[in-house]
């Protein structure tokens, strides 16, 4: 019986936890620096984006994390596989080593080899049979030592794989805990900006512009949709108890503070904060339509501003007549209330897909 030294995939899977092991989070990942006073409106502006982006940071590791546990449960299975045969050869050796003991004892090995020699009646006959147990002793000894060796290698890559699983887990539950309280500071940041937000709307006086930095690279097309995740709600032409006639725009259920994108270039012909929009924008764009904006809980450009695609105008929140934090968007034939259009077919006509 051959009894492998080391089972290949049991390397690749200690080497591929490893690898994920190496990227252990830390504490500094869910630093909360950056803007300093609650009071300081652009500095709550820029710490929600920049949570936003540590937030999803997180939730990516911790993807990638789950899906290397995944993928090593899976390796897993396949190692428990081998160990249970390794443990399957053990019992065949022990049982191995019981009938070899039985079968020498049977044929003399357990009489003194001085007493064979004084009862032997045929010299010879006898050299062949102590030849014979001595192979046996041999047999006997190589299966002991085989037996010990593999039981030896099981211990260890127990061991081995229990480590791998014990630290693979004090990984995920670490970037969890780091993911929830980046989350918990976005929250609190979040309502922060809002609570400005409607005391803007409350006064009637609009903020200035928000300046944050703009997101790396640009769009791949000249139009794009509002924000960039995003749960669609409310459709054009949609009633119900919110609105005095049917729904004018199209609604985007995202958190308070995402960004929001014009979604194509533009020029800023409004920026407002009072009546039922709350905090609004409204884009002129070449072809001579319009779209709003609405209910964002701050803005990022000012009236008369020249706007690229994909560039942020603000962040979204709950102001005015809102339910709860959305976008609301309109596509217009004029910059005023009573001309909208359905958005979503408007968009599809320029290319993209809700």
């Amino acid at each position: 019986m051959r009894f492998s030294r080391r089972h290949p995939l049991f390397v690749v899977v200690l080497l591929c936890a490893s690898a994920v092991l190496v990227a252990r989070p830390t504490a500094a990942d869910s630093d909360g620096g950056g803007a300093r006073g609650a009071s300081d409106e652009a500095g709550t502006s820029a710490q929600v984006a920049r949570l936003f982006e540590e937030a999803a940071v997180a939730t990516q590791r911790y993807e990638a994390g789950r899906r290397a546990a995944v993928a090593q449960k899976t390796k897993a299975k396949r190692l428990e596989e081998l160990l249970g045969r390794e443990r399957k050869q053990i019992a065949v050796l022990n049982a191995d080593l019981g009938r070899i003991a039985r079968a020498q004892y049977r044929e003399g090995g357990g009489v003194p080899y001085t007493a064979q020699m004084l009862f032997a009646e045929d010299l010879e006959e006898l050299m062949r049979g102590q030849r014979a147990v001595w192979q046996t002793d041999l047999a006997v000894n190589n299966a002991v030592t085989k037996n010990r060796r593999a039981e030896a290698r099981l211990a260890e890559d127990e061991r081995k794989a229990a480590a791998v699983w014990r630290a693979l887990e004090e990984w995920k539950t670490g970037l969890a805990g780091i993911k929830q309280a980046i989350q918990q500071k976005l929250e609190e940041a979040q309502w922060t900006l809002q609570g400005q937000a409607d005391a803007a709307v409350a006064a009637g006086a609009c903020r200035g512009a928000v300046r944050l930095d703009q997101p790396d690279g640009g769009p791949s097309s000249a139009w794009v949709t509002p924000v960039d995740t995003y749960e669609l709600s409310a459709g054009y032409g949609s009633g119900g108890e919110r609105w005095a006639s049917q729904h004018t725009g199209q609604d985007f259920a995202v958190p308070i503070g995402t960004p929001v994108r014009a979604v194509g270039a533009g020029r800023v012909v409004k920026v407002s904060c009072g009546g039922a929009f709350g905090i609004e924008i409204v884009i002129e764009h070449a072809d001579g339509y319009y779209t709003q904006y609405a209910h964002l809980a701050a803005v990022t450009v000012d009236q008369g501003e020249r706007v690229a695609p994909g560039q942020w105008i603000g962040q979204s929140g709950t102001t005015g007549n809102s339910t709860g934090p959305h976008l609301h968007f309109e596509v217009r034939v004029t910059p005023e209330l009573g001309s909208s259009v359905d958005p979503v077919p408007w968009l599809r006509n320029h290319g993209v897909e809700l």
